[in-house]
């Protein structure tokens, strides 16, 4: 019994504030577009000899996406990127279609998403689109996107 009280004596200040600190963190890991946790990669893939996308390509489709972004926004003033869209030019330009906006509820359910977080999957997910030369968002989009949110889990950091 002793221990027992020592134990909850000893641990108990690092749990003050705890509530506050996870609060931050979530704050701060809400502002982030693009979270993801990168684990370990096995050997195997590592040592495969397959070439991947060179970074010509990848460029180029990049660029391909920036300009894209440019002619859409081109009349509106101070915005130049999906980044930069406000919830008005969100609704004129990253509106998923019916099953995409089902998808994106129910991760925002399950994952228990901000409002903050709704909006940067709507631009990621534009951003994605524009990537593939798409003019709509599809759930293939929606689904990278929310992936990307991956650290706004309940279950990651504690």
């Amino acid at each position: 019994m002793d221990i027992q009280r020592t134990y909850k004596f000893k641990y108990q200040p690092f749990n003050r504030g705890g509530n506050i600190k996870r609060k931050r963190m979530y704050k701060t890991m809400d502002s982030i577009d693009l979270q993801i946790e990168v684990t370990p990669l096995p050997f195997e893939e590592m040592a495969d000899s397959r070439p991947g996308e060179s970074s010509a390509t990848i460029r180029e489709r990049v660029i391909r996406a920036r300009q894209i972004q440019e002619a859409r926004y081109a009349d509106i003033p101070g915005i130049y990127c999906n980044a930069q869209m406000n919830s008005k030019l969100l609704a004129r330009h990253a509106r998923p279609d019916d099953k995409g906006l089902a998808m994106l509820k129910t991760a925002m359910n399950r994952l228990n998403l901000s409002a903050r977080a709704y909006d940067r999957i709507l631009k990621v997910s534009r951003t994605i689109a524009d990537l593939e030369g798409c003019e709509l968002i599809q759930p293939a989009h929606l689904a990278e996107a929310i992936g990307y949110r991956n650290l706004d889990r309940e279950d990651w950091a504690g």
